[in-house]
Parts: C-alpha cells; sequence; structure tokens
C-alpha cells in the first residue's frame, strides 16, 4: 500500500510539474516581452531594476505570514489562486495597452500583485513536494523544477524575441493566458497531499506571533542551516545585483537587438536544461553541500566570463555554462532543507529563508540602476574617473559601466563559493542528522 501511494504521489507531481513548465513558458515570454516594453520607452536601466524591485516589496509582506498560511491552509487552493491573480494580472495589462493606456507603473502595480500571490503557490509547491516525492528522490525531483524553469527558456525568449515584432506584447501575453489555463487545469486533476499532525491541528491562529517566529528560531537553533542560508543570500545578492543589468547591457552593446537577447536567454535556458537533466539523472552528488558550493563556483567563473566577452557567440557560450551549474547548486540547497527540516515546519522555515532572500534582493534590485546609471556610467565615459584604468577592459561607450559593474558582482559570487569550501558549518551540515 505504501509503494502504491508513493506512485500516486509521483504521478500527480508529474502533473502539476509539466502545468508549471507549460505556464512557465508563457510567463517568461511575457516578461521578455515587458522588458522590451519598457526598455524601449526609457532606455534606462533603473526602468528595469525598478520593476523587479517593486515586485519584490509585496512578496515580502505576504512572506510575513506565508509559512504560517501553507503549514495550515489547503495548498491546492493556494495554487490555484496564485495562478488565476497571474491571468488576472495579463488581462489587465492587455486592456489598458488596447486602450492606449498603459504605463509603467501599471506593469510595477500588476507586477507586484501577481509576484505577491505568486510567492504563495511557490511556497505550497516547495512544501508539497517534501509529502509527493520520497526523500531519496528529493535531489532529482528539485532538479526537474529546475529544468522545467530553464526548459521554458529555451523556447520562450527566442519566441518573445522574434514574435514581439510581430504579434506585439499583446499577442504575447494571450499566449501566456493559455499557458497559464494548463497549469490550473493540471492541478485541479490531482490531489495534493496536507500535512496533518496532532501538533498543527492544536495551535491556532491566535498564536501568530509564536508562529511567525517558528521558522526563524529553527534555522536559527540549527547552525549549519542558518550558514547555509546566509551563503545563499550573501551569493544571491551579488547574483541580482550584476543581474539586473544584463538586459540593459546586451541590448545597449548590441544595438537593441530582441533576436539577440533571445538567443542568449535561449542559451541560458538550453545550459539549465542540460544541468537539470544531468543532475535528474545522476542524482546529485552524495554530499549536497559540495553540489552546492561547486554551483557557485561554476556560476561565478562563467558570469565573470560573460561580462568580459565581446562577441555574440563568447556570449552565448558563457550563459550556457552559467545556467548550467544553477540546478546543481538550487537542487543541491533544497535537499538540504527538505531533508533536515521536518515536514510540519517546512511552510514556515522555507518562507523565513524566502523572506530573507527577497529581502537582500530587493536592495540589490534597488539599488542596482541608480548605482550603474549614476556612478559606473559616468565614470567610464571618456575623461570619467575610471576610464583611464579600466576602459582598455570594458570599453568607454554606453554599457561600459553596467559591464564593470556585472564583472565586480561575478567575481564576488565566485569568492562566496570558494570561501564556503572553508566554513566549517557548511562542510559538517550533511553529516548532522
Amino acid at each position: 500500500m505504501h509503494t502504491e501511494n508513493e506512485s500516486t504521489n509521483l504521478r500527480n507531481f508529474i502533473i502539476i510539474w509539466i502545468g508549471q513548465m507549460i505556464s512557465a513558458m508563457g510567463s517568461n515570454m511575457t516578461s521578455f516581452a515587458v522588458s522590451i516594453w519598457i526598455w524601449e520607452i526609457t532606455d534606462r536601466a533603473s526602468s528595469l531594476t525598478m520593476l523587479s524591485f517593486f515586485s519584490l516589496l509585496p512578496a515580502m509582506a505576504i512572506a510575513l505570514i506565508s509559512g504560517i498560511v501553507v503549514d495550515r491552509c489547503n495548498r491546492k487552493l493556494l495554487m490555484l489562486l496564485g495562478d488565476t491573480v497571474s491571468v488576472v494580472a495579463t488581462i489587465v495589462i492587455v486592456f489598458l495597452y488596447l486602450t492606449n493606456n498603459l504605463q509603467i507603473w501599471h506593469i510595477y502595480i500588476t507586477a507586484a500583485v501577481s509576484r505577491a500571490f505568486n510567492e504563495l503557490q511557490s511556497l505550497a509547491y516547495s512544501a508539497s513536494l517534501g509529502l509527493m516525492v520520497p526523500k531519496k528522490h528529493y535531489s532529482r525531483a528539485s532538479s526537474l523544477d529546475f529544468f522545467s524553469h530553464y526548459g521554458s527558456q529555451i523556447l520562450a525568449p527566442a519566441f518573445a524575441g522574434y514574435l514581439y515584432h510581430i504579434i506585439g506584447l499583446v499577442g504575447i501575453a494571450w499566449i501566456d493566458m493559455v499557458t497559464f489555463a494548463c497549469a490550473i487545469t493540471a492541478v485541479v486533476l490531482v490531489k495534493i497531499p496536507q500535512p496533518v499532525t496532532a501538533q498543527l491541528q492544536k495551535q491556532h491562529f491566535q498564536k501568530i506571533a509564536y508562529e511567525f517566529i517558528v521558522g526563524w528560531h529553527y534555522i536559527y537553533t540549527h547552525k549549519s542551516l542558518l550558514a547555509l542560508l546566509i551563503t545563499g543570500v550573501v551569493f544571491w545578492f551579488f547574483h541580482d545585483l550584476g543581474g539586473s543589468l544584463y538586459t540593459p547591457m546586451i541590448m545597449s552593446r548590441s544595438g537593441n537587438d530582441t533576436l539577440l537577447l533571445g538567443s542568449l536567454s535561449s542559451a541560458a535556458g538550453l545550459g539549465g536544461a542540460l544541468g537539470a537533466l544531468v543532475v535528474s539523472t545522476w542524482g546529485g552528488p552524495r554530499r549536497h553541500i559540495q553540489g552546492f558550493l561547486w554551483g557557485i563556483v561554476g556560476a561565478g567563473i562563467s558570469k565573470t566570463f560573460f561580462g568580459l566577452a565581446n562577441t555574440n557567440l563568447m556570449w552565448i557560450g558563457a550563459q550556457f555554462c552559467s545556467s548550467f551549474h544553477f540546478p546543481l547548486n538550487g537542487s543541491s540547497e533544497n535537499a538540504i532543507w527538505l531533508t533536515k527540516v521536518p515536514t510540519c515546519f517546512q511552510g514556515r522555515v522555507l518562507a523565513a529563508r524566502s523572506l530573507l532572500l527577497q529581502l537582500f534582493s530587493a536592495i540589490a534590485y534597488l539599488i542596482a540602476g541608480p548605482v550603474a546609471d549614476k556612478i559606473f556610467e559616468p565614470a567610464m565615459k571618456p575623461h570619467g574617473q575610471l576610464a583611464w584604468l579600466f576602459g582598455s577592459i570594458f570599453g568607454v561607450d554606453k554599457g561600459a559601466g553596467w559591464r564593470m559593474l556585472y564583472v565586480m558582482c561575478s567575481l564576488c559570487m565566485l569568492l562566496v563559493g570558494v570561501f564556503g569550501f572553508h566554513v566549517r558549518l557548511l562542510q559538517d551540515i550533511d553529516k548532522q542528522q
């Protein structure tokens, strides 16, 4: 009977995973098209980085209670709610665009609302994975999620870059809505298990203050998990600080070539999908912390090379190699969290982790645009303060300052991974029960 239940849960996980992969395809196309639209009307890196910043603000507010909600409420309904709100947000954008009323602040608001509910959906999905997939397959299941994420990037950006000039933002948004319908259908068709424990049954929402600190307390009292969280936060801070400059950096150096931008995103998707396939087939390293840190090191090296590259072929190769390492990093980290945290606490612990990651990502997005546009770009113009020293490496044309900041962030990512191999708390995390 136990084996039969495992098979049913695995089948349900695969159905949901397929729906999410299809939905991710449409979401990536829309995100790509929206980024191009914003760049065309502003020509500023700050406008794109602020989109990421505003989308994170309500998500952080939701994260304060999302762990409590996910551990108590019907996870299936939460996933359906997240997809439904995303559809409504897309419809609002289409309506405003067709009536010639769409402005950047509309994009910011709809992205913020959609991201807030996606936070609940994503956490409900992640927490359910621990109940649907046997522990021995955690790393493989996580790698399938990365395959879904990166697999959608193989075709989505290339299609969006090509279709943007044919069917425009509205046409791509309609495609997105169709893919959302597939995700919603997949969730409706399957049963998603709920954690049922005596502890949860006895607790009440009146203890919300206690509930809120449970996740934080669990991480703080498990020092290896705290070290893992801090390492991840620092890594993603530098990743997002540099990554937020990716689109303006490429667009400025390619003459607004949307096909090149789409090709680079597709190369990243192909690398990530292949990396996820390798990890899924392999099962990941025996010591998950090694996979986590080597993924960081590989990504840091690849992104440094990307920032220094000067040709399309070098950019494509670097993007492929960079994304190839993220499934190893992410699936190894997820396997650690799912293994070390009891299922009845996973919602609150993962929510605490998500909140801290999003907080530092929001800071990165908030400062990236102003720092790039007002400090590094002027400093790397002809006769700028840094041009005489770094001009031979990054040039002195538009986007040189963005490239310099991108490379600095990539080197910091590399140092985070290298330093992690010398932290005893991290190295002992796989040994602890």
